[in-house]
């Protein structure tokens, strides 16, 4: 589950954040200072942050210079994404300056939650790792520039679900990706309400490669958990 740490100084807002940001399956480490967020990039690591332009205790961009600079006796993640909710009145300036700070991207008030979201998710994918072009696993290979699947050199056609599932399990191929994972990063649901829909396609996606290697073992489901490639390496 990603992790999020949201720094927002008025109640309301940083309450209805959090119930929004949850129900959208993020795991969420809600603050109201400058202290308190800085508390919880040490001991949560969260995989963003979110932090308000105006703190009681600090400025946002103050926030911002300390987690990329580091403090002495301190550690945190210097290189998490950040993300600043700025003030009504914030203008060009404002967003300049936090981008030079180090945020990876300003969000000024009234913003839509939707759109947040859209943000968040955005600045999380930037932050991934690349993906090679090539991934393997056994007798299992993926290009990704032509979209070639092939087990054993017999070509495998996939429908583009089936292939986009196949990619992520590929990626590291004996780790187990929940399905919310899952959903969330192939499918872009907000829910688990889509189970049948995951799973459909890892059976589809199971009996074509397992056809094509002779009865191999691809695919594999670990139950009440989610899905991984193989067993082992």
């Amino acid at each position: 589950m990603t992790a999020l740490a949201l720094a927002e100084n008025e109640t309301d807002a940083r309450e209805y954040l959090t119930r929004q940001l949850m129900s959208d399956g993020f795991e969420v480490f809600a603050a109201a200072s400058a202290r308190e967020v800085l508390e919880l990039a040490e001991r949560a690591g969260p995989d963003l942050v979110l932090v308000d332009a105006a703190l009681p205790d600090s400025s946002g961009l103050e926030v911002c210079r300390r987690l990329r600079e580091g403090e002495p006796g301190r550690s945190w993640d210097r290189q998490v994404p950040l993300i600043m909710l700025g003030d009504d009145c914030a203008d060009f300036v404002d967003r300049v300056r936090a981008l030079e700070r180090g945020c990876d991207d300003f969000v000024p008030r009234p913003f839509f939650y939707d759109e947040l979201r859209a943000r968040i998710r955005a600045v999380l994918r930037r932050a991934l790792p690349s993906v090679p072009d090539r991934l393997e696993a056994g007798k299992l290979r993926v290009d990704r520039r032509t979209r070639c699947v092939t087990v054993g050199g017999e070509r495998v056609s996939l429908a583009g679900r089936e292939y986009e599932l196949l990619v992520k399990l590929a990626t590291e191929p004996a780790r187990v990706f929940t399905k919310e994972e899952l959903l969330r990063d192939v499918w872009g649901f907000r829910s688990l309400g889509q189970t049948r829909t995951i799973d459909s396609h890892a059976s589809r996606l199971r009996r074509k490669l397992n056809a094509a290697d002779g009865g191999g073992d691809y695919v594999v489901n670990v139950w009440g958990v989610g899905y991984k490639l193989v067993e082992t390496l």
